[in-house]
C-alpha cells in the first residue's frame, strides 16, 4: 500500500515535495494544509484535497507522514513538536546550534504519542551531516571542511531585505578557491570563516535610498556578514528578475586525514553537490526520509530521529534483497 504523505505549508518547498512524490511510485500525496485560503492554491496532482492548517487534526487518520514546510527559524520549533503529538513528521529545521534543543522537544512529544519525528532533514544539515560522520569515523586522524556555494543563501538574502531602503536582494555564498584547493590537496589548514567564504549581495534599493548606508549596514551585520569579505552590487528590479530569479546552491564536504603507524599516508574524502534548485533538492531529501519515518513507525519505533539515526536502506523504495543485488 502506498505511503500517504501530507504537506503542511505550500511554497517553493511544498511544490518541490509534490513533484518528488509524483516520482516515487510507493507514495501518494494525500492532503495539503495551508494557512492561506485553500482555494488559492494550485495543486497539480489531480484530486488532492486542500485544507486549512487548523483542520489538520481532523484528517490525521488519512496521513502516514506529515512533511512540515514552515520557516525553519520561527515556525518549525513550534510546529514540529505540536504535530509530532498526532502524526509521524519530517522537518527541515536548519539552525545548527539549536538542533539539540529542538530534538529534545520533538522527542518528548513523539514518544508520548508513539510517533516518529525526523528533524533537520535536507542537505546541510542532512546529507552533509552524514558525510561528515562517515569521514570522521573512517579517518579519525584528520579534519572536516565544509564549503557552501556558489549559491543563493535564502536566510542571508532575507536578512539583507530587512535593511531599511532595500526592496529586494539576493546573497551568494562563494567558496574561497585557494582554501578549497589547499584542502583538496590533502592539507589540513586552520581556516577562519573569512578565509573559507566570501559573500556577494545584489540589492534593489528604493528610489532615493542612501546606498552608502545600506552597504555599510550589510557589511557590518553581525552573525551574517561582519565576519566575511562582502561585496554589494546595486542593480535594477529588471536585472534582478532577469539574472537572479533562480535558487541554485551546493557545496562540498571534505575529510582530509592520515593513516599508517606514522601517519605517512594522506587521504581525501569529498562529497559534492551542484544544485539547480535548492528547494527542489531539499524536497527530494524530505520525501525519502518520509518513507523512512513510515517504515520506522510500522516497526514500532517512536521518538525524534535525525539523519544520523536512520538506516540508509530505509530511504529506498527497493527491498533489502533488491538493494543487496543492485548496489553492493
Amino acid at each position: 500500500m502506498a505511503i500517504r504523505v501530507g504537506i503542511m505549508g505550500y511554497g517553493n518547498l511544498g511544490r518541490g515535495i509534490e513533484a518528488a512524490i509524483r516520482q516515487n511510485g510507493d507514495m501518494t500525496l494525500a492532503a495539503v494544509f495551508t494557512r492561506r485560503a485553500p482555494e488559492s492554491l494550485t495543486i497539480r496532482t489531480e484530486g488532492v484535497p486542500v485544507y486549512h492548517a487548523d483542520d489538520a487534526l481532523l484528517h490525521k487518520d488519512e496521513i502516514d507522514v506529515l512533511i512540515l514546510c514552515g520557516g525553519s527559524a520561527t515556525d518549525l520549533p513550534v510546529q514540529t513538536p505540536l504535530y509530532a503529538a498526532h502524526f509521524n513528521v519530517v522537518d527541515s529545521f536548519d539552525t545548527h546550534a539549536a538542533i539539540p534543543a529542538h530534538f529534545a522537544k520533538v522527542d518528548e512529544a513523539a514518544r508520548a504519542s508513539g510517533h516518529v519525528g525526523i528533524i533537520s532533514v535536507g542537505w546541510d544539515p542532512g546529507m552533509f551531516s552524514l558525510n561528515r560522520l562517515y569521514g570522521s569515523a573512517i579517518l579519525p586522524d584528520g579534519a572536516d571542511y565544509t564549503f557552501w556555494g556558489k549559491g543563493v543563501s535564502q536566510g542571508h538574502s532575507d536578512a539583507v531585505r530587512r535593511v531599511e531602503g532595500v526592496l529586494d536582494a539576493r546573497q551568494y555564498t562563494v567558496p574561497v578557491e585557494s582554501a578549497l584547493s589547499a584542502v583538496r590537496s590533502g592539507e589540513t589548514p586552520v581556516l577562519t570563516a573569512r578565509e573559507k567564504h566570501t559573500r556577494v549581495c545584489f540589492v534593489v534599493a528604493e528610489e532615493g535610498a542612501d546606498k552608502a548606508r545600506i552597504e555599510r549596514e550589510i557589511k557590518t551585520m553581525p552573525n551574517y556578514f561582519a565576519d566575511y569579505d562582502t561585496t554589494v552590487y546595486f542593480i535594477t528590479a529588471e536585472e534582478m528578475k532577469r539574472d537572479h530569479s533562480g535558487m541554485p546552491h551546493g557545496g562540498v564536504v571534505i575529510r582530509s586525514g592520515k593513516t599508517g603507524f606514522d601517519g605517512e599516508h594522506r587521504h581525501v574524502i569529498e562529497y559534492s553537490l551542484k544544485l539547480d534548485s535548492n528547494p527542489e533538492f531539499t524536497s527530494s531529501v524530505l520525501v525519502a526520509y518520509a518513507r523512512a519515518a513510515a517504515r520506522m513507525h510500522k516497526e514500532g519505533q517512536a521518538g525524534a530521529k535525525t539523519v544520523l539515526d536512520v538506516p540508509p536502506a530505509y530511504l529506498s523504495a527497493k527491498s533489502g534483497e533488491e538493494l543487496r543485488a543492485s548496489l553492493l
